[in-house]
């Protein structure tokens, strides 16, 4: 008899404990491995996580433990799904991040092996179906017969399906002639690159970076090097390095929409030793992706930010390029950052995290600067191109503001744009929302809002809907205002879809192209849109944040950005430092290639520092001011933060246990923690459930947690509220 100790599939605080089973069956089973079993009354999946061996019969378990033991119902793998350096990553991305384990294992593994009865309903392994000749002998066979068995001893082994009739392949198969057999089929294929005759020679800066990366005695160094630097030269060098050594490289970009260029690069360099994950590719395509890595068939793994947790063994580097921006922090729980999540796995292998950024995170910057990490700079773009020229617009002088296309563009903007058309150069506007408008009735003031989260809905001109960018929620667009009946109902604001648009009316010879999360649903429009604006298909490329960071667009001469201060705004420590590294980014997207490059930058705030700094790509003056600003309002890098979200179907319940929780924290901690709150998020009402949040910054991380984790069953599950932890929060 086994006796197994398995999470259920549920992701509860309360829950967040192995429940023991018996096996008594002769299947090999193991950690690791899932199991079907009955908990409550319910069908649901197990993962386990202990296996123990007992001379013992069923009916003497309860007599022996002192509680009584149920079968399992099945057994799902007989191996394990993650390898044992994964498994212990997964136990302390647990305690880092205090989620339950069972959550954490959702996120590392693909739909089809995740601990959830719905993977059970995930895609399976695809096979085709291949004939081969295995006895060349043609006594008694037809010409028809014989003519097939001659083609099949020739070319070997062929797809059923285009061996020709069906009927000679089985007369043939049942002489003995042929056999048929299975071959697993990968629904994934990575388009060919044209293969590099040899690597670029390394400018010194790029040879500089390599050296510090190798022969440093820090795990962990930063890469900062200014936009057109050539850091992904120096990505690709060492790799080039790990290979050598028999090591494996994880090199992960922070969008989708920067994988295929990535991978091009890595094609070109070392063929087809790589695999892709992210969250683009369908469950199938993830799934052979996934398994195809963990049989040790991938040298390099390139992709989003789940691939961090990819089954790769003997890891030499992972990179982080652009680690700064926040998608690579999962937004949901549990709340993992990729970066802590690099640094966890590559201990267990001795490995190289290199973090690239020409505006590294705070954090980031400010364990470099103390030697916590290593640094490396690259302070030049490649061949000494100059840094854009750059003009801010300050949006509040009116005769700044061209009338006709309604004050979204000023005169300063569209004369350059228009420059770039004449001179058959390129254009990136930056437009840091996506969809046409907000929508607001001008009688009685009434705001469109989402029924589910209370977030505002954006209309989307494409479909006539209105979505919420948050949960997903649609609806009609209003022919009248819901509280007054006034059919005034206006669109205000702008998006990714008015601006282009607008620049179709004013440019209308323009050939404009857009890219944001809409025309990304389809993973194939990405590379698609990109290709066709480097191929300069497209004269302007009007997009959101995932235009600003990582391309390299040689033609494209003037970086723009509508609205440069929009982020400022934002309810969030880190509004100032996005807005910055949003306007150094999309600046240094111009002025790559032989032309020099200029960039516009539109802003109800020019004198903010932020817009300041950001303009003229002076991240070291912003540091130091940011810095200061940080340290007066207690947050990081001087505080650690850990965000409390309390839900509840009652508003007051949660309120209620955000306040004893409180008060139980400011009893049992010194003056190294301070608790902030309970305070409304701005999505505070989703799935039914009210939301609030206990922000807690403290000096003593370790100290807290322990705290949480004794305190923590007082709450959570008690009188129907749910208490999930965001350590690190990125938006409060």
């Amino acid at each position: 008899m086994k006796i197994l100790s398995v999470f259920i599939q549920h992701a509860k605080a309360n829950l967040d404990r192995p429940f023991s089973y018996y096996y008594m069956g002769d299947a090999h089973v193991e950690r690791g491995c899932r199991v079907i079993v009955n908990f409550h009354h319910q069908t649901i999946m197990g993962f386990v996580d202990a296996v123990e061996e007992e001379d013992l019969q069923p009916d003497e378990l309860e007599a022996y433990y002192g509680f009584p033991i149920a079968p399992i119902e099945s057994l799902v793998d007989e191996r394990s799904l993650l390898s044992p350096e994964l498994l212990l990553t997964a136990e302390e991305i647990a305690a880092y991040y205090l989620a339950p384990k069972i959550a954490v294992l959702k996120a590392m593994l693909p739909a089809s092996l995740k601990p959830a009865i719905s993977s059970l309903r995930g895609p399976k392994i695809a096979y085709d179906t291949y004939v081969e000749a295995v006895d060349a002998n043609e006594e008694g066979l037809t010409p028809k017969q014989m003519e097939l068995l001659r083609y099949l001893t020739k070319n070997g082994a062929i797809l059923k399906k285009e061996a020709g009739s069906a009927s000679i392949l089985q007369a043939l198969s049942e002489k003995g002639r042929i056999r048929f057999f299975k071959k697993e089929r990968n629904r994934f294929v990575i388009p060919d690159a044209a293969k590099e005759n040899q690597p670029r020679r390394l400018s010194k800066e790029q040879e500089d970076a390599v050296s510090a990366v190798l022969n440093s005695d820090k795990d962990v160094t930063l890469i900062q090097g200014v936009t057109g630097s050539g850091k992904t030269e120096v990505y690709l060098k060492l790799t080039e390095e790990m290979l050598a050594r028999g090591k494996k490289t994880l090199m992960l970009v922070p969008e989708i929409s920067l994988t295929p260029i990535m991978v091009e690069y890595f094609s070109r360099r070392f063929g087809k030793a790589i695999a892709i994950l992210h969250s683009g590719l369908t469950p199938a395509e993830k799934y052979d992706e996934y398994r195809r890595i963990a049989r040790g068939e991938a040298m390099i793994v390139v992709g989003a930010r789940s691939a961090v947790f990819a089954p790769l063994d003997q890891i030499g580097l992972i990179v982080l390029d652009e680690e700064h921006v926040e998608s690579y922090k999962q937004d949901q729980a549990p709340y993992y950052h990729a970066r802590e999540v690099a640094i966890m796995r590559a201990r267990h292998f001795q490995a190289k995290v290199v973090l690239g950024s020409a505006t590294p995170s705070l954090e980031t910057k400010a364990r470099a600067e103390k030697g916590v990490y290593g640094l490396a700079k690259m302070m030049h773009r490649i061949n000494e191109r100059a840094l854009p020229a750059t003009r801010i617009i300050d949006m509040r002088e009116k005769r700044s503001i061209d009338r006709k296309n309604r004050g979204v563009f000023t005169y300063e903007l569209e004369r350059q744009i228009q420059a770039r058309l004449d001179r058959r150069e390129q254009v990136i506007l930056l437009v840091n929302r996506r969809g046409y408008a907000s929508v607001i009735c001008p009688d009685c003031g009434h705001i469109y809002t989402c029924p589910s989260c209370k977030g505002n809905l954006t209309y989307h001109r494409e479909d006539e809907m209105l979505k919420c960018h948050h949960c997903g929620y649609v609806e009609l667009y209003p022919k009248e205002c819901p509280e007054c009946g006034s059919p005034r109902v206006q669109r205000v604001g702008l998006g990714t879809e008015r601006v282009e648009k607008l620049l179709k009316e004013i440019f209308p010879m323009a050939r404009v192209g857009r890219l944001d999360s809409d025309v990304a649903k389809s993973r194939l429009n990405i590379p698609k849109v990109l290709e066709a604006f480097r191929q300069k298909e497209y004269d302007i490329l009007v997009g959101t944040q995932m235009v600003a960071k990582g391309h390299d667009f040689p033609n494209v001469t003037l970086a723009g950005l509508v609205s440069a201060d929009q982020g400022l705004a934002m309810q969030s420590y880190r509004a100032a430092e996005n807005t910055f590294g949003l306007i150094a980014q999309t600046v240094g997207r111009s002025g790559r290639g032989q032309a020099s490059g200029e960039a516009v930058i539109q802003t109800f705030n020019p004198a903010h520092y932020a817009v300041v700094f950001g303009a003229k790509q002076d991240y070291e003056a912003f540091y130091l001011k940011e810095m200061q600003q940080r340290k007066l309002s207690q947050y990081p890098p001087f505080f650690f933060l850990i965000a409390a979200h309390f839900s509840a179907k009652e508003e007051e319940r949660a309120m209620e246990a955000a306040l004893e929780m409180k008060s139980d924290i400011e009893e049992h901690s010194d003056d190294a923690t301070i608790a902030v709150g309970p305070l409304t998020p701005y999505y505070s009402f989703v799935g039914g459930m009210y939301k609030k949040t206990l922000l807690l910054k403290t000096k003593k991380p370790n100290d807290l947690k322990a705290l949480l984790r004794e305190i923590s069953h007082t709450y959570s599950g008690l009188g129907g509220v749910e208490i999930v932890y965001d350590v690190d929060p990125l938006d409060c």
